[in-house]
Formats: C-alpha cells, structure tokens, sequence
C-alpha cells in the first residue's frame, strides 16, 4: 500500500515540493562541508617526526636510510623512529641519508 497520492495534480505538487526540499538539503550540506573544510585548515599543521626510516620495496620492507626529520629527500616510504632506533640502525650499517645527516646530528660518526 503506498501512501502517495493516486491523482496526478497530487502527485506532481508532492513532487515539486520534494525537489524543492532536496535542493535545499543539498545547500545545507554543500554549506556545512564548507564550513568543516575550513575549520580543518585554520588546524596547525602537524609537526614533522624528528627521525625517520625509509623502507625498502619487497618483502619485509627493510630499512635502506635513515633521515633527520624534515629533510626533502624523504620517499613515500618512510615511518617515524626514536633516536634510539636511528643509532641502533646506523650502527647496523643502514646509510644515512647525505643531505640530513642524521649520523651527524645524533653525533654518531662512520
């Protein structure tokens, strides 16, 4: 059982007025994703991890560099580290990265 109306003049005023309150819906949200998209910008950024390790590609992902954080030689593949992991993997043999130096900036020397 339905419960629209089974005339036509009805039916078209029902739908007139349910285009109409979509419309007005879809102001509504258009407005309040605006508002949140906004809210989110005025959020400082987050600040950067300190260490960093580069992960190889392939299986286990190991790591292939370490990094100071914010340096502009970072890959898509790297995971935030403690200074301690840094200095375990230098002295492991993983490669610092030239352009940082983290090796340097930990005061761990080759």
């Amino acid at each position: 059982m339905s419960v629209l109306p089974p005339d036509l003049p009805r039916l078209r005023t029902l739908v007139t007025y349910l285009r109409g309150e979509l419309g007005r819906a879809e102001q509504a949200l258009a407005t309040a994703e605006e508002r949140e998209a906004l809210a989110a910008s005025r959020l400082p950024p987050k600040e950067p991890p300190a260490w960093l390790i580069e992960r190889g590609i392939g299986n286990g992902r190991p790591p292939v560099r370490l990094h100071a954080g914010g340096c502009w030689d970072t890959g898509k593949r790297c995971i935030p580290a403690s200074p301690e992991q840094i200095r375990r993997l230098l002295a492991e043999g993983i490669p610092a990265c030239i352009h940082c130096r983290p090796d340097t900036a930990l005061g761990v020397l080759e």
